[in-house]
């Protein structure tokens, strides 16, 4: 089929209880999206169902818009294999085991389909349309619940030997620190993603320090309901408390990119998620702290940007790994 200007590529992005999917044009630009709910614990053939379901969504209104796609990315829960687009053992969506997820979608749409983690999709979406528009070698984080990072050089992500490469949130910074779910003890998304903000700000309020915060009035003075959220809140009323545990987090960040600085030199690092959106007040201090830790002398010099991308990264990720057949 001739390719045209209209050219669109289709991007989805798989959770544990949704599936979002978008049309997207040439120039990163989400035209309509839809979302569906996953049905994450039955049959492989449901799970399926619900992603097929979420696409053919975007066509409802136009079933010409459908001739217009040259391609499909799919932002699924790892482990995968992105080299084969199968789906191996995801803790979040349980009905699917060595699902050749990138192969049943092809079967049904006749055009490529290719399958990636959500960090890393993000990543080669703000390398190609957003933050990352004219860099080389890219480092993205997301933080929010969790802490995942991706690696994009020349606009092609690194996935290493066997496409596992980019768990950047499990890398360690504390040894002797609390024990992530990975297995590994201080993992910085144990120590700085959301739950930790909560826990920090909860393991002071249980020390009775501060039980005036106004962290604790949003709980409604219950220690076990403080919330991230709750957190971030609290900072944008003044309250002194929160500020000190966002510093705190922030610091233990720096730490953790000065590592990734050091190990990789990035052109560009890319901040993006919910906590980051919380942090941003602080990327001053972050960038001080940064260039303190970091052996490399020259670490002022690499920005450190907020990403383009907000909720509907994986959307724009998905549709990120397709983007050579929209242009």
């Amino acid at each position: 089929m001739t390719e045209t200007n209209d050219s669109l590529v289709v991007g989805a992005d798989i959770g544990g209880t949704k599936v979002a999917a978008g049309l997207v044009d040439r120039n990163g630009v989400i035209k309509s999206q839809t979302r569906t709910p996953m049905v994450a614990n039955r049959e492989a053939s449901e799970g399926l169902a619900a992603v097929i379901s979420a696409i053919d969504l975007l066509f409802a209104n136009d079933k010409k818009t459908r001739a217009l796609i040259r391609g499909i990315g799919i932002c699924a829960p790892g482990p995968l294999d992105p080299y084969t687009g199968v789906i191996v053992n995801p803790p979040n969506v349980q009905c699917w085991r060595n699902f050749p997820l990138a192969a049943e979608i092809a079967k049904v749409y006749d055009v490529p389909v290719k399958v990636e983690n959500d960090a890393n999709a993000a990543a080669l979406a703000e390398a190609i349309w957003g933050a990352g528009r004219g860099f080389r070698h890219i480092f993205y984080a997301t933080i929010g619940t969790g802490i995942g990072t991706g690696l994009v050089c020349d606009k092609r992500i690194y996935n290493g030997r066997t496409g596992a490469a980019g768990e950047g949130g499990h890398m360690s910074v504390d040894y002797q620190g609390p024990s992530c779910a990975c297995g590994k003890p201080g993992c910085i998304e144990i120590l700085a993603a959301g739950p930790a903000i909560a826990r920090r700000a909860r393991a002071k309020f249980a020390a009775g320090q501060n039980s005036t915060s106004n962290i604790l009035a949003l709980a409604k003075g219950n220690i076990d309901a403080v919330t991230s959220e709750m957190v971030g809140q609290a900072y944008a009323a003044g309250d002194p408390l929160a500020k000190e545990i966002l510093l705190e987090t922030v610091k233990l960040l720096a730490l953790w990119l000065s590592n990734i600085v050091d190990l990789l030199e990035p052109d560009v690092m890319i901040i993006g998620g919910g906590v980051a959106a919380m942090l941003s007040p602080f990327f001053g201090d972050l960038s001080k702290w940064l260039v303190e830790f970091c052996v490399n002398s020259r670490s002022q010099e690499i920005p450190l940007l907020k990403a383009h991308y907000g909720a509907d990264a994986g959307i724009a990720g998905g549709a990120a790994l397709c983007s050579e057949f929209a242009s």
